[in-house]
């Protein structure tokens, strides 16, 4: 037998002796002894749940902190974003240690930024704003620039080329960042970011 079992078996053993104890000492209506009977197991079922999972309570409380605020989890490196209600992920990540929200976008080719954020972050920006790109919203004119660092969570990239557009509040982060990553995909209501 495992020492985990040897303790679990351990602790239904005393459950089951301090609830028996209590049922012989009682001398009362059965409804009562029931109850109390009940209320008993209910207590230990639930220590006996803790045990068992006491090595997972951390990511638990990370679990609930994420589902209150949809701040991220990291587990063993990965970061798992949860689904915002939108129906969208959004992360803070930070642009030369600035911190920046931004919308998760897989069908963004790059990580594009507004002329704003830009400033705010310190961007090198170039001042030609000739190229054209193509997004969910139409056609706009962005500049190029590029952030000495680019990070989520504990995943930091250097020398990061990004669109910097004129006009434009959002803040996206694009495949140019994804694909940098080991692994990236979706499972259920999470985003998952493996460095």
């Amino acid at each position: 037998m495992t020492n985990d079992l040897q303790l679990g078996s351990l602790y239904i053993l005393m459950a089951v002796m301090l609830v028996a104890g209590t049922l012989i000492s009682r001398r009362g209506r059965f409804a009562t002894t029931l109850t109390v009977a009940v209320a008993w197991l209910a207590i230990f079922g639930a220590g006996f749940v803790v045990f068992t999972f006491r090595d997972d309570l951390s990511y638990v409380a990370q679990r609930l902190k994420a589902e209150a605020t949809g701040a991220p989890v990291e587990q063993a490196g990965a970061i798992r974003v949860p689904m915002a209600i939108d129906g969208h992920f959004w992360v803070e990540g930070r642009i030369n240690g600035v911190p920046v929200n931004f919308l998760v976008d897989s069908g963004a080719t790059m990580t594009t930024i507004g002329r704003d954020t830009a400033q705010i972050v310190g961007l090198n920006v170039g001042e030609q704003r000739n190229q054209l790109v193509r997004t969910g919203n139409g056609v706009i004119r962005v500049a190029m620039g590029r952030a000495s660092t680019l990070s989520v969570g504990s995943v930091e990239r250097r020398n990061v080329l990004m669109h910097v557009a004129d006009h434009e509040d959002l803040n996206v982060l694009g495949m140019n960042f994804l694909s940098s990553l080991d692994r990236w995909g979706v499972e259920g209501r999470w985003l998952i970011l493996e460095p």
